[in-house]
């Protein structure tokens, strides 16, 4: 009982990192409970995918295609409260505008949006709009489950950059503090991975697997550069990792559908 209750408090703790879901009791903190609460990003992102495709869904019932997806979009930023889309922002600012891994870490810290995030989250809001869209316009039950997969995948995939690149910057000050300090152990990250199945199987088609490849390749390239000029990676370059991921498994999808 007492590990079930555990586990509870785990996931508990990830939904209130990433999302303004109220939970209805006192959730201790501590960064072994925040660091064991990483098994259940993914999984946090399958309840956001899901509520994202119901509002998608309903909308799209009372109006067109366009507006759904506006208004998806904006429930999503509600529920998470942008908090990867700031991540995205403050990096297209920081390595924008800044020469040396000083200057970078510098503006990241920055909480002001200058014209790098700021034409950054632009042109991301539109790629996303177009690629779903683009989806919508194939199949609106395909897109829906689509949805889903993005928003769960991209968070693993997020995830990972803790298992393979270096955690940069000062930790004291960073938005992702509890997150740099000890990875999952293989059996949390199966966990973590089984969300991805379970959102995969809610459209099983193997074209998705590509489209996820894709994404995985654009965290590695991603990964690369922050490496490149930073020396590994920071919490809002988790956040740019999810959102691009995100994309990717859009674009990726199309491509596939396209030729496929």
């Amino acid at each position: 009982m007492k590990a079930v209750k555990n586990e509870l408090i785990y996931f508990a703790t990830a939904l209130m990192f990433f999302t303004r879901i109220p939970v209805p009791f006192k959730v201790p903190y501590s960064s072994e409970i925040m660091n064991r609460s990483q098994k259940y990003f993914s999984w946090v992102g399958l309840l956001i995918g899901i509520i994202n495709a119901a509002i998608f869904y309903l909308s799209f019932q009372l109006f067109n295609l366009e507006i759904a997806i506006v208004l998806m979009m904006i429930s999503s930023v509600l529920l998470t409260g942008a908090f990867h889309e700031d991540g995205f922002t403050d990096v297209c600012d920081s390595f924008g505008g800044g020469y040396g891994k000083e200057k970078i870490m510098t503006i990241m810290k920055d909480s002001r949006v200058g014209a790098y995030g700021a034409i950054g989250i632009i042109l991301l809001f539109a790629l996303k709009f177009f690629s779903i869209q683009k989806l919508g316009s194939l199949d609106v039950m395909k897109t829906l489950a689509i949805i889903i997969f993005a928003h769960t995948s991209s968070r693993f995939i997020s995830g990972t950059m803790i298992y393979t690149h270096q955690y940069v910057t000062d930790i004291d000050v960073s938005k992702s503090k509890p997150l740099a300090n000890k990875p999952l152990d293989r059996k949390s990250l199966f966990i973590s991975f089984l969300a991805v199945l379970i959102a995969f199987l809610v459209l099983p088609d193997w074209r998705l697997i590509p489209a996820f490849i894709l994404a995985y390749i654009g965290k590695m390239y991603l990964g690369w550069y922050f490496k490149k000029h930073i020396g590994g990676y920071t919490g809002d370059c988790l956040g740019t990792v999810q959102q691009v991921s995100e994309v990717l498994l859009y674009l990726g999808t199309i491509i596939v559908w396209k030729f496929i």
